[in-house]
């Protein structure tokens, strides 16, 4: 009889991976790299950093003294200042979220139907949001609405004496709110496309019930789109409490601070002040006030927002 082979049970030795080979296995990660390295540096170290200096004294130019302290989120709460600076934010917040939401559903409800010169609108509407953020948009609106500028301008010419918009603390605010509800067009451009995308059967049936224009917004369409409605809420609210551009360039945060964001404060203490320390403690304080309401409309969404793919 034949003896039987042994090389069947000889182990045939792993071929050693090049670093080709193992560049081969992980191009996923070569492809993410550079967010990844750009997530790192210029957003993960930052917000270590400024978390790190919020406890600390630290002075641009003067170094650090102390670390490892409260007395900048104590100050945070018992400063008149920056109290002011948050209560004139959740103001300005909770004026310019709703006027702009309103406005924007409003004219991508009225730019839905088939009208003529209908892509000329809605183009005309979205420009102010392309422009609204820009510096000369600000200049533009404070040249309009100064002691004698274009607005009051105008009313002396119906004889009327207009108030000083910039310097009366009853209408400075409402000045700033009014530039960030007129731009309204990135938001009406998410409406428009939600709308269009709300089934015309519902309409026909519920036209068939008798309901009216104004019954079928109600009933059909806004039910329909609240998934949209709330992803508007949130972005619009994380945006208005980082407002920066018009206090800063049209008022200044006057007059007697009744325009001073929590944004114009931070900035103020980091590059005026050069108190690191402080302005990095307001921000992580606006950071965690944001995330409290994000949260809050997350876990309200349950009772108001309706998602197409719910059961029942």
């Amino acid at each position: 009889m034949a003896k039987k082979s042994n090389t069947a049970n000889v182990a045939v030795p792993k071929k050693k991976k090049t670093f080709v080979d193992i560049c081969k296995e992980n191009i996923g990660f070569f492809f993410i790299l550079p967010w990844l390295f750009g997530f790192l540096v210029f957003k993960l170290w930052p917000m270590g950093s400024s978390l790190f200096y919020s406890f600390t004294d630290y002075n641009l130019f003067k170094g650090m003294n102390v670390i490892g302290t409260l007395q900048n989120y104590v100050n945070v709460f018992t400063t008149k200042k920056i109290t002011t600076a948050l209560t004139v934010t959740f103001k300005y917040a909770f004026i310019t979220v709703p006027l702009k939401l309103i406005f924007a559903l409003f004219i991508a409800y009225i730019l839905n139907f088939k009208i003529k010169g209908v892509n000329f609108f809605r183009t005309a509407y979205y420009v102010p949001s392309i422009l609204g953020g820009s510096v000369a948009i600000a200049v533009l609106w404070k040249a309009v609405f100064r002691d004698d500028g274009l607005l009051n301008g105008f009313l002396g010419l119906l004889g009327i004496t207009g108030p000083s918009w910039l310097s009366d603390t009853k209408y400075s605010l409402f000045v700033i709110c009014l530039l960030r509800v007129w731009q309204f067009g990135s938001a009406m451009i998410i409406f428009l496309a939600a709308l269009k995308g709300v089934p015309q059967d519902l309409y026909e049936a519920a036209s068939i019930d008798g309901a009216g224009k104004w019954r079928q917004f109600f009933s059909v369409t806004v039910p329909i789109i609240t998934p949209v409605i709330f992803y508007n809420l949130v972005t619009q609210l994380c945006q208005a409490f980082q407002e920066f551009n018009g206090p800063y360039i049209i008022t200044q945060g006057g007059p007697r601070n009744s325009t001073t964001l929590i944004s114009l404060l931070i900035y103020n203490s980091a590059f005026k002040q050069y108190d690191m320390g402080m302005a990095s403690a307001m921000a992580w304080v606006m950071f965690v006030i944001l995330m409290i309401f994000t949260t809050i409309a997350f876990l309200s969404q349950k009772y108001w927002v309706f998602y197409s793919d719910e059961e029942g």
